[in-house]
């Protein structure tokens, strides 16, 4: 089976405070034999890029209102008149505020709706094929089914 991979890359802000923030080249990422999931890595031209990976149906969410709690929360805002995406990201090596612009997040966004539409991604991972031929019979099953201790007719207890 032939997966796609949905890829932009885009320049983030890191807010340090509410007069200073600093660039993040970031890539966005999304592949439909993960269609649940989208992958944003930070640093993309450094030695040790950042992954995180959450729910595509949170940033999704993201762009229009306020969503997630713990670990990744998403939310729309405006900064120097231009629509952005806040994504606050917690970790036990500590916490981030980055900003992006919404018309490249919403544009990619859409390309990744068009290559998996919302509600088909399990169909996408084929997890009902897998489960049907899991539970297939099997000439094997037949075996199991039958009595495990044919023997003479004596019963427990005789």
């Amino acid at each position: 089976m032939r997966h796609t991979v949905v890829e932009r890359e885009l320049e983030l802000r890191l807010i340090l405070s509410p007069e200073r923030s600093i660039p993040v080249p970031a890539r966005l990422s999304f592949r439909s034999d993960d269609p649940f999931a989208v992958l944003v890595t930070f640093h993309i031209n450094s030695e040790q890029p950042v992954n995180w990976t959450f729910a595509r149906e949170l940033l999704i969410e993201g762009v229009f209102r306020p969503c997630g709690h713990g670990d990744v929360r998403v939310w729309p805002t405006k900064a120097e008149g231009r629509s952005v995406v806040l994504m606050a990201l917690s970790s036990p090596d500590g916490d981030a505020l980055l900003q992006a612009p919404a018309p490249q997040v919403s544009a990619w966004l859409e390309r990744t709706l068009r290559v998996v539409p919302p509600g088909t991604e399990a169909e996408q991972l084929g997890i009902d094929d897998g489960l049907a031929e899991l539970l297939a019979a099997t000439p094997a099953d037949d075996l199991r089914l039958s009595d495990p201790w044919p023997g003479d007719g004596a019963r427990d207890g005789e």
